[in-house]
């Protein structure tokens, strides 16, 4: 007994001088202090000159049901397309357009475009339930087709848009702006690629919008015309976490959704989640419509790529912390922290999809990914449980 009791004093002794010892050792033997950090080196990155895009195509628009035709376009332009003209059922929706690319000429049918066999691409931002048999159409009519997500609504549509393009061999391009058109997606894109968080094992992705019932058609409330909420919004972070994972194959684990507040729209959810896995990563992936009035955007849209040697978050649309405007990226990682203002970077995609067109590549995108993206948001609308509002 006696002998035990000295062993017991003797590590007691030893912890307390171990404990006593280490608080006059600096900090950086054991990581910075909890409560002190060193501001992050802050990098304003500028845009590289580019020259001219090597090829052109002619496109035309039809339908303009949402503003997302707009950079649609922009980009398609930048990327050497020639803009030629435009159809919409809605006449009321054309002034802004021609208003913002006076040079368009306003088709009188959607048939005067598809019969135009100057025309390369299509490109549609119509209601979302009408943009698949659009697509369809456009292929069949021996055009590419460029899709507002989200282009496919229904599994129906789903399986038709895949036989069709397999026929046809016609590019079905969806536009997740999300990271295509955004440039703190691109630049993370970039660093990933590069190795410079390791093998990336998860992807968490948060997209709240505002909702603004008022500004809001009729056809947004009716999930049968607009998708639902994570066949939406929620096809924009599938794409991220297979482009980001590296991922071709990809499951739906989980998905929920409610209405928590729109009791006035019944069939509405305005919140949904959902965990998404390959054979090597995991994502979580949350949307809802819950944006206040007090943030002075429409969104607090953030990602968060967690690899093996570090980790990157994006708060791409503001930084509530107070940096100006978007596109805010952030990285962490066994070198370094560091901040990157990534509002002056080149958008590739434009110019990469008008060269797939020309070329018949994937540069911008692969169809499989296009479609495994679409369909990751499609089983988790159509198989989530439905949480009590």
């Amino acid at each position: 007994m006696e002998l035990n009791r000295r062993k017991f004093l003797q590590k007691s002794i030893a912890s307390a001088t171990g404990v006593t010892a280490a608080a006059f050792l600096p900090g950086e033997l054991f990581g910075r202090s909890l409560h002190s950090t060193n501001r992050p080196e802050e990098i304003v990155l500028k845009s590289k000159d580019r020259s001219a895009p090597k090829n052109s195509i002619r496109f035309s628009v039809i339908g303009l049901n949402h503003g997302h035709i707009y950079g649609m376009v922009s980009a398609l332009i930048g990327g050497g397309g020639e803009l030629v003209s435009v159809y919409s059922r809605e006449p009321e929706l054309l002034p802004p357009f021609t208003r913002r690319f006076p040079e368009v000429k306003v088709a009188k049918s959607e048939e005067e475009i598809l019969e135009d066999s100057s025309i390369q691409l299509v490109a549609s931002a119509g209601i979302p339930v009408e943009r698949a048999p659009l697509g369809i159409r456009v292929m069949k009519s021996g055009k590419d087709y460029m899709a507002d997500k989200p282009g496919i609504v229904t599994f129906e549509q789903f399986n038709e848009v895949k036989k069709t393009q397999k026929e046809t061999q016609r590019i079905y391009s969806i536009m997740y702006s999300e990271r295509l058109g955004n440039p703190a997606s691109v630049k993370a894109g970039e660093l990933v690629q590069a190795g410079a968080i390791g093998k990336v094992v998860q992807t968490i992705g948060l997209g709240p919008h505002r909702m603004r019932p008022e500004s809001r058609p009729d056809w947004f409330f009716y999930p049968e015309k607009a998708g639902g909420i994570l066949c939406d919004i929620g096809s924009h972070q599938c794409d991220q976490f297979l482009f980001y994972t590296q991922s071709q194959q990809a499951e739906v684990s989980l998905s929920q959704l409610g209405n928590f507040g729109n009791s006035q729209y019944p069939q509405y959810m305005d919140f949904g989640d959902m965990n998404v896995r390959s054979p090597h990563a995991t994502g979580y992936i949350r949307i809802d419509w819950f944006t206040p009035e007090g943030l002075d955007t429409w969104g607090d849209g953030r990602t968060f790529i967690l690899g093996t040697e570090g980790y990157i978050e994006m708060r791409k649309y503001i930084d509530i912390a107070g940096r100006e405007g978007g596109n805010h990226l952030f990285l962490v990682n066994q070198k370094e922290t560091k901040y990157y203002n990534c509002s002056e970077i080149n958008m590739p995609y434009g110019e990469q999809l008008v060269n797939d067109v020309v070329n018949r590549t994937e540069t911008a995108m692969t169809q499989d990914h296009c479609f495994l993206a679409t369909e990751l948001a499609l089983t988790a609308q159509k198989n989530a449980y439905i949480l009590k509002g």
